[in-house]
């Protein structure tokens, strides 16, 4: 059932669990992502960075659109880490509803800004807005940016942007960055500002950057309040290098029923760690479908 943000993250807000958001790159992502949330019973987002949106084209919303629709799951299609007015009209046009406004790298005035702007436009539509404050790191090999050191989120402007903008969920930083870290770095998420984050927030809290975090650090972010987790590396990472093998294993394989077939079996592992991990599994009886 297809749902926007605030719809889908309240329950998550008020049950203390968080709903993954899927970075959805190609068609197999998705039909893996709806297939294990079935399995689950949990609610999901369907993550795209307007790049990826650029890559497939605007006929594939046609496709998500469907699939959320016909889920047996709560599914909001959300457009992630855009950052002009361009990309949120386009979201808007091609039937997102949720879209990300990212003005982290900007001043505290010049976000709240833009943000605001982005929630005067949309939410009349029904859409619902997520912003960052604060901006997460990256490893150096991802396409959604971040900086090299982190900026973390102060807990006192908070409430001050949230009220000032209106937005509908608020993605923080606390320690995580974008892609895959390097080998033999373990990242430190900063929990005790994550909870006092939390006790300030009139909104859900949203963290970036949930692809090779240990286990321990992401489940203590979910018990602590976090609501939205976006996991795009991690499942990509297990698609394709399991990909890799299968074509060194029989170079002349082309079918894409075939090729995919082991890929999709290892990314559908990850899916449903990460659904467990977030304490999102059998949380579908808590929406009204």
């Amino acid at each position: 059932m297809l749902m926007n943000m605030k719809e889908i993250l309240s329950v998550a807000n008020e049950k203390n669990f968080a709903v993954p958001a899927f970075n959805i790159g190609t068609c197999q992502i998705m039909k893996a992502v709806v297939e294990c949330c079935e399995e689950k019973k949990a609610p999901v987002i369907f993550a795209v960075h307007p790049k990826e949106l650029a890559f497939q084209g605007d006929s594939a919303m046609a496709a998500l659109r469907d699939a959320a629709e016909k889920a047996k799951v709560p599914v909001c299609i959300h457009m992630d880490h855009s950052s002009t007015v361009e990309e949120i009209l386009h979201a808007v046009r091609t039937g997102f509803t949720s879209v990300m406004i990212d003005a982290s790298h900007k001043s505290f005035e010049d976000n709240v800004k833009i943000s605001k702007q982005i929630v005067d436009m949309v939410h009349p539509l029904g859409i619902s807005v997520e912003a960052e404050l604060g901006t997460i790191g990256t490893t150096g090999n991802d396409t959604e940016g971040g900086t090299s050191e982190i900026i973390y989120t102060d807990p006192d402007d908070v409430v001050k942007f949230v009220n000032a903008t209106g937005i509908d969920c608020l993605a923080i930083a606390i320690g995580t960055a974008h892609g895959i870290y390097p080998k033999g770095f373990k990242p430190h998420l900063k929990q005790e500002l994550l909870t006092e984050i939390k006790k300030k927030s009139p909104v859900p809290l949203v963290l970036h950057g949930g692809s090779a975090n240990p286990d321990e650090e992401i489940a203590e972010s979910v018990k602590r309040g976090i609501n939205k987790i976006n996991i795009s590396s991690d499942t990509k990472d297990a698609l394709y290098q399991e990909l890799r093998k299968t074509l060194f294993n029989d170079p002349k394989i082309r079918e894409p029923f075939e090729l995919y077939v082991d890929g999709i079996v290892e990314m559908k592992k990850i899916i449903n760690h990460k659904i467990e991990l977030f304490n999102a599994a059998d949380k579908v009886q808590y929406y009204s479908l």
